[in-house]
């Protein structure tokens, strides 16, 4: 047994007991953020406890839901595809609706989490987050939306260190080779959007933390300028309250 495996099973066993339940929900994209939550819930809780959702879009390609549905067979999940093209589609008849990559592609996060919670209320369970420490220090996410979760097993691990862990654990090679996409609109890709591979990009983020954010090289001052940019996505909604009231 992998020391980090058994580390993030009983975290996920840990939290659940918590809550109250040992059932959990968690978006299946094909890709390899999901497949590792997933694979860690299972055994964590038991294939047959965890509900995996896959929930394309118009533009999501079929190899991706296959994927998915391996991925489950392998770990003994129950599987389910809910296409969420006619909920866009209801959005795209209402008044003032702009139809850009960008919004739509929030807009479909935000509407696969809302499925998501529906699912774990529906069986009381708890919906399983699959951030990775890379893409939640960049803020390489959705509010609301794919960063929205009750618990994050993997969010301490860079991209690099879920690759590796996978393989580890031998998940399926399809989705062991795959290139990262979020699958927002046909041939998205996320270097391309970071701008940046994913090795650099965490060889520059383990520099920063290590010399306390301190920028000294061009790929580490890039890097740096995301991490700015998006940290209001690691921060609360600012308030004016100061304090927890006083519960009589």
């Amino acid at each position: 047994m992998l020391p980090e495996t058994e580390r993030i099973r009983n975290f996920i066993r840990d939290t659940c007991d918590a809550a109250g339940t040992r059932r959990i929900v968690i978006g299946l994209s094909g890709g390899i953020d999901s497949a590792l939550a997933a694979a860690l819930a299972a055994g964590a809780v038991g294939g047959e406890n965890v509900l995996g959702l896959t929930l394309p879009s118009a533009v999501t390609p079929p190899g991706d839901i296959e994927d998915a549905a391996a991925l489950c067979r392998l770990c003994g999940i129950p599987h389910r595809v809910i296409g969420i093209a006619p909920v866009i589609d209801a959005y795209r008849s209402t008044k003032g609706f702009e139809d850009t990559p960008y919004l739509v592609g929030n807009l479909m996060a935000r509407t696969r989490m809302a499925l998501l919670y529906y699912h774990a209320n529906r069986i009381g369970g708890l919906v399983c987050g699959t951030s990775n420490r890379s893409e939640y220090l960049l803020g390489y996410c959705t509010k609301h939306g794919d960063d929205a979760a009750d618990l994050q097993p993997i969010l301490h691990l860079y991209k690099t260190d879920v690759s590796a862990l996978s393989r580890a654990m031998g998940l399926p090679e399809a989705i062991l080779e795959k290139e990262p996409s979020a699958g927002l609109w046909p041939g998205q890709r996320d270097e391309d959007e970071l701008g940046m591979p994913y090795p650099e990009i965490d060889r520059a983020l383990i520099a920063l933390e290590r010399k306390e954010w301190a920028a000294s090289t061009a790929a580490e001052e890039r890097v740096l300028a995301l991490v700015k940019k998006g940290a209001h996505k690691r921060q609360p909604a600012p308030s004016l309250l100061t304090g927890t009231p006083a519960i009589p």
